[in-house]
């Protein structure tokens, strides 16, 4: 990839963060691993084609142009709340997956029912948090580079940056409960 390409991707990531919260592939690869999907499951309940997802998620098409696609987007990260903290089961989040596929957007998002969260987050739920905190103030290779920065004084915190900052929800979680106690 060129200067150029590079730049324009840096362009359209900062527009996703800017008009859905976090860039589009940190977004869908959330959805894909909440809700254990693959990328052309994913794309078929948000009514995208498999190439039109991966340019999204790559930065090579900053915005989603219909606004039953953003709608399905916004159940979905819904359900993966509910499914990440154990308030939806696997069978039940499928069951609603499909819901949202033949849903036209607006109706499933006020329609699904939400079981009050009871006692403490779980452990994913507060790893994804943090994630999401880290995620809106830089983006991974900035915050790879902090922590290369502070490797040689403070390992412990450029390891934390790491794992949370730029790695997989399965590996900050396993970070989470090696330091917890």
């Amino acid at each position: 990839m060129d200067a150029t390409q590079q730049d324009a991707t840096a362009r359209a990531r900062e527009l996703q963060r800017s008009w859905y919260g976090e860039p589009l592939g940190a977004l869908f690869r959330r959805l894909i691993d909440d809700l254990g999907l693959n990328q052309a499951r994913l794309a078929a309940v948000l009514g995208l084609s498999a190439p039109m997802l991966s340019q999204l998620m790559s930065g090579q098409r900053a915005k989603i142009g219909n606004p039953a696609v953003v709608q399905r987007v916004q159940a979905l990260q819904e359900l993966s709340s509910q499914a990440a903290d154990g308030r939806v089961s696997a069978a039940e989040a499928a069951e609603r997956m499909e819901e949202i596929k033949k849903s036209a957007g607006g109706s499933v998002l006020h329609s699904t029912q939400t079981t009050a969260s009871t006692g403490a987050p779980t452990v994913r739920r507060v790893v994804r948090e943090i994630q999401s905190l880290l995620r809106s103030v830089a983006a991974a290779g900035d915050i790879i580079d902090a922590a290369d920065s502070l490797a040689p004084t403070h390992p412990e915190l450029a390891e934390f940056l790491r794992v949370y900052g730029a790695g997989r929800t399965a590996e900050a979680v396993a970070h989470y409960e090696a330091h917890q106690s």
